[in-house]
């Protein structure tokens, strides 16, 4: 499940409400120790980084792309970087026999919503939202969520596709 949040002040107290939100959900607030072994990544992800054209990261077992929009995206005039939610979201968790769950949002103009989405559905991945995350941001942007379970390299040449309908940072 996804929650969105926007804040604006004092950065020590909005942290601080975070962080209360975050211990009364019960997430894990502690990094994992230091050496931990991270669980294995079941896919060929260079295979995956050569198709989508970008660098993921292993983090606890999934395998994740956070891939940049071309042009600064700006709200109330201050560039929203790419950590604070401007990039498109790519998930892959491996579920065996060389298949894995995907799910992440792209990050969208209203011209791009159409082609992105027909992409998508063309390669049987499943749009499960499509909605706003700011109020007013310039340019306007639409975040599409998206899922799927089937063979990795189906799925990566999918979202290949997807990608090939937005402007990327080069």
């Amino acid at each position: 499940m996804y929650m969105h949040y926007q804040g604006h002040g004092d950065a020590a107290k909005l942290a601080a409400a975070v962080h209360s939100a975050l211990e009364e959900s019960k997430t894990p607030l502690a990094a994992p120790p230091k050496g931990a072994a991270q669980p294995s990544i079941d896919l060929d992800t260079a295979a995956i980084e050569g198709t989508l054209g970008a660098k993921g990261t292993a983090n606890g077992g999934v395998y994740q792309f956070n891939i940049a929009r071309a042009g600064a995206i700006k709200e109330h005039g201050t560039d929203i970087p790419i950590g604070m939610g401007s990039g498109i979201v790519i998930n892959f968790q491996p579920t065996g026999n060389g298949k894995a769950a995907i799910t992440g949002d792209f990050v969208l103009t209203a011209q791009e919503v159409n082609p992105v989405l027909k992409a998508l559905r063309d390669n049987g991945i499943e749009v499960t939202a499509l909605h706003s995350h700011m109020l007013d941001e310039q340019p306007r942007l639409f975040f599409m969520h998206f899922w799927a379970n089937d063979d990795a390299q189906k799925l990566t040449d999918g979202l290949k596709a997807a990608l090939d309908k937005t402007k990327r940072a080069k």
